[in-house]
């Protein structure tokens, strides 16, 4: 062997031990989504496409969900170290869950206000919150609309609703066949379904929660107590890979969308841009989100809202807000600042 082709050799070699060193010493992350993967998915997967988590010394795996209730059990599990799950779930699990040896906690609000809505054709005259009561409802059993209704319906003097429950694909369908009055769900996922099924945007009448009085917080990722107490380090590089992901997305959807659709290939990407353009414009960068800045979280309205949820949920225990947010993992200032210019 020639003394150049010798060293040549020793030199790939060598390349090929540091990137296997630098693979090793990447903390695995198993990632749960709270949904399939659809146009929302893209604040999660363009980081990873992007290569953001890897270049954090992170290897992170992004599964899809099947809702925010069996995001949260499996991360309390141990089948997951994070995930996408709303706020409410969480509480839930922490205040049904007294005994639960782990419990997982939120660590960044990602949409500040919940994209949970009522929704109802323009042709039953329906123009207001107030002219719900008595009406007939369809939703799922763990929509996160019907369980948060209550707020809603106290906040709007609202009583007398009789509840249909059925699978989530047949939800948007009965309200377009008038076998219900109204549906709850969450924006950008109902308005859509209702548009596949041949009904138009403008014969909608949308009833947002936030525009009507409740302020609860939407979807957070959360962690595990394990990963959080054996590298809190993963945790907040996680955040910032994620913060520098996010900005990419609300800065170009459109692009974003092709992330998802190399998770998905069925996905419809044009449908899908439109979906995450309304989560971005209704629950991520919204008046509140602004206000209180992105992945922060208010004081005051998550103690009112654990007080809430408390009782609309009719938990076991009262929800001890303290114990479900952790926000010394956030970003800083500067990573945090992900909004598009006004």
């Amino acid at each position: 062997m020639s003394r150049p082709f010798f060293l040549k050799a020793i030199a790939i070699l060598a390349s090929t031990l540091c990137a296997v060193t630098a693979f090793a010493q990447a903390t695995p992350i198993k990632f749960q989504l709270d949904w399939r993967f659809e146009g929302p998915a893209a604040l999660f997967l363009t980081p990873a496409a992007k290569g953001y988590f890897k270049a954090a010394k992170l290897d992170v795996t992004i599964d899809a969900g099947n809702g925010s209730g069996g995001t949260v059990t499996r991360v309390a599990s141990g089948a997951y170290d994070m995930g996408f799950a709303d706020l409410a779930a969480l509480m839930e699990f922490h205040a049904n869950n007294p005994d639960a040896p782990t419990k997982p906690v939120a660590v960044m609000v990602v949409y500040n206000d919940t994209p949970a809505a009522v929704m109802v054709l323009k042709k039953s005259g329906i123009k207001s919150p107030a002219e719900l009561s008595g009406k007939k409802f369809g939703a799922p059993v763990f929509d996160a609309g019907r369980k948060a209704f209550p707020i809603f319906a106290k906040a709007n003097n609202i009583s007398g609703v009789q509840w249909t429950s059925m699978d989530p694909p047949l939800r948007e369908t009965m309200l377009a066949r008038g076998d219900v009055d109204a549906i709850t769900g969450f924006t950008f996922t109902s308005l859509l379904n209702l548009e596949a099924r041949g009904v138009k945007a403008e014969d909608v009448v949308v009833l947002p929660y936030a525009a009507h009085g409740v302020k609860l917080y939407g979807n957070v990722i959360i962690a595990s107590p394990k990963l959080i107490k054996e590298n809190p380090a993963a945790v907040k590089a996680f955040l910032v890979a994620f913060a520098k992901g996010a900005k990419e997305v609300m800065a170009n959807p459109a692009a974003a969308i092709a992330d998802v659709k190399a998770r998905d290939g069925i996905i419809n990407s044009e449908l899908e841009t439109r979906r995450l353009k309304l989560a971005i414009d209704t629950a991520i960068n919204s008046p509140n989100a602004r206000a209180e800045g992105f992945g922060q979280i208010n004081a005051g309205r998550l103690f009112l809202m654990a007080s809430q949820v408390s009782d609309a949920f009719n938990t076991k225990n009262r929800v001890n807000a303290e114990a479900i947010w952790n926000g010394a993992f956030l970003p800083t200032r500067a990573e945090l600042n992900v909004f598009p210019a006004k």
